[in-house]
């Protein structure tokens, strides 16, 4: 039966994030507070279109992660972060009848639509639950497994947050995460479009990436590791954007977080902007005829300890 419950408030942390992956030389400006509720709001508006444009690129990501954590009948899961459920809705085919999987975001709207999803393809053994990912509002020691695809890098404090998840697993237990490496030259032209605009000191995937922990594999792996998981590996994999022309493109940023990208550039400059993205990514049409766009992503799995 598909059940949902509310948990999780939003926790301040007045600790220094100096060596939680937002470093000071990040010039981090923005109140941990502020930036989850900031999040929160982007997520709520998109939820209703979130990864819906019809371009794949989170799903296939999602699979990957769910393959490589190799859910077994029986089993019981948390997909923390799980937005429209690209990750939730394949660990509980996976866990089967006898298993559990628990479906956890901060964003309302994204549960509500995930348990409606659940419902339709008669996934019963799937429950939601509204939870801010910081601080997860479940008992320690209940999962198989963890997974959290494209999440950590929002977190305020991502050492403390993953820290927190590893003790949500039984001994034995994995856990695995996803976060992004390098992309291709042509894409990174097209994100440094949006970089005059971004404010100081704000929290993001991308802003995030280019330091600390998630600039690279090895900081991955030792930020899993100080967690507390072990047997820690992380594997570095391309995931391709495929799209038929620049429109298509907008129309796919336009329902992920990137949307928020766009709101921070004026109204009257947006035409500019898109008519310079448009020049870039004809760079990348292929002999197929369409745009490829190719991103390294990072999926780094742990286990939590046996007594």
């Amino acid at each position: 039966m598909i059940r949902r419950r509310v948990g999780g408030r939003p926790e301040r942390d007045s600790r220094s994030t100096t060596g939680s992956g937002h470093a000071q030389h990040h010039d981090v400006t923005e109140d941990p507070a502020v930036a989850t509720a900031r999040v929160a709001r982007l997520f709520d508006k998109l939820a209703p279109v979130y990864d819906r444009s019809g371009v794949e690129f989170f799903t296939p990501m999602a699979q990957r992660l769910v393959q490589l954590l190799a859910p077994r009948p029986g089993e019981r899961a948390l997909d923390i972060g799980c937005g429209r459920g690209a990750v939730s809705m394949p660990l509980a085919e996976a866990v089967g009848p006898a298993g559990a999987v628990t479906a956890a975001d901060l964003v309302p709207a994204m549960v509500e639509a995930v348990s409606d999803d659940a419902l339709r393809l008669g996934l019963r053994n799937l429950s939601t639950i509204v939870m801010d990912a910081s601080a997860p509002a479940v008992p320690r020691e209940t999962y198989d497994l963890v997974a959290a695809a494209a999440v950590l890098f929002f977190l305020p404090d991502p050492a403390q947050a993953l820290a927190r998840w590893v003790r949500l697993i039984k001994p034995g237990g994995r856990i695995g995460i996803t976060t992004f490496g390098e992309q291709d030259p042509t894409w990174t032209a097209v994100d440094s479009l949006f970089a005059p605009y971004r404010p100081a000191g704000l929290l993001g995937p991308r802003t995030t990436a280019e330091q600390g922990p998630f600039g690279s594999e090895a900081g991955v792996t030792e930020l899993m590791r100080r967690s507390g998981a072990v047997d820690v590996r992380t594997l570095s994999e391309p995931v391709q954007l495929v799209v038929d022309d620049a429109q298509e493109w907008r129309a796919f940023t336009l329902t992920t977080g990137q949307r928020e990208a766009w709101l921070q550039v004026p109204a009257d400059e947006r035409d500019r902007l898109f008519q310079r993205a448009r020049f870039l990514l004809e760079s990348a049409r292929t002999d197929s005829g369409r745009i490829v766009l190719t991103q390294q992503v990072r999926y780094t799995l742990g286990w939590r300890k046996r007594p």
